[in-house]
């Protein structure tokens, strides 16, 4: 079997992520399978909505810190063409999630057009523990209160319930009705006119909230702010389970000289 697994039941096409071992980790392997088979998704006029899940205890874990710490650099590699990933899919997606939704595994809950989630499934936005900016734009993205937002981008974690409760979540649905819940609600999409599934989504899409590109600026100099090498020392950390032993700045007196919004 493939580090990702899909079928079609209809017009519904099913991706799963199958490396549990890993809590389905987002090295280069998965994320290449994860691409081809959104490009497939997206040229097959037969299919018109995705799910998309994992399988055993995580959704997925985000960033395969093993394969960072190898590469010796954090993030990720250039994969070529996932019209996922860079917003060009034109066909509704639907999230089931399983588990464990970290990091880059909720961006990638966050992409999807509707979720539902097991109750027990556990989210976190981990910017704030690897990078030297938080996720400051993963709670205005989904239109949350302010002080939700920032307690989302300073890396606490949220359970499923509290998501729904907030809004980011659609449904809640036990493990054995994960899957049929997420296949109803696709069954339902298909259910409307063609061109108003497709119109609607193009719409609703659009309608998301964006950074001001004066925020964005602000941003890209604050994640410039700081002692480069603690990315890799939290990854060392993690990988090691123990305490990190972050310096935090290069010249201490940078905690005091913070980038500015501009006007």
């Amino acid at each position: 079997m493939g580090l990702v697994e899909t079928e079609t039941q209809g017009q519904v096409f099913i991706v799963r992520m199958n490396r549990a071992e890993r809590l389905n980790a987002l090295g280069n392997a998965i994320r290449k399978e994860l691409a081809e088979a959104w490009c497939a998704f997206r040229d097959t006029d037969d299919l018109e909505v995705a799910v998309f899940t994992g399988t055993g205890r995580a959704f997925c874990a985000g960033e395969d810190m093993k394969e960072s710490l190898e590469r010796g650099a954090p993030g990720l590699s250039d994969i070529g063409e996932d019209p996922f990933m860079d917003s060009t899919l034109p066909k509704p997606v639907i999230c089931a999630i399983n588990g464990y939704a970290m990091g880059g595994g909720f961006m990638l809950v966050e992409r999807t057009d509707l979720r539902v989630a097991v109750p027990n499934a556990v989210f976190e936005v981990s910017e704030a523990k690897r990078w030297l900016l938080g996720g400051y734009n993963h709670g205005f993205f989904a239109n949350l209160p302010h002080p939700i937002a920032t307690e989302m981008a300073l890396g606490f974690r949220q359970t499923a319930e509290r998501l729904h409760q907030v809004g980011f979540l659609n449904r809640l649905a036990e493990p054995d009705e994960l899957i049929p819940t997420a296949i109803g609600m696709a069954e339902h999409l298909l259910t409307l006119p063609p061109a108003s599934r497709v119109n609607t989504i193009h719409m609703m899409r659009n309608m998301q909230p964006r950074v001001a590109p004066n925020l964005e600026r602000l941003a890209a100099q604050l994640k410039d702010h700081g002692h480069k090498p603690d990315l890799m020392e939290s990854r060392s950390a993690f990988a090691e389970k123990r305490t990190p032993n972050f310096k935090g700045w290069d010249d201490p007196e940078d905690r005091h000289r913070l980038p500015q919004l501009e006007d």
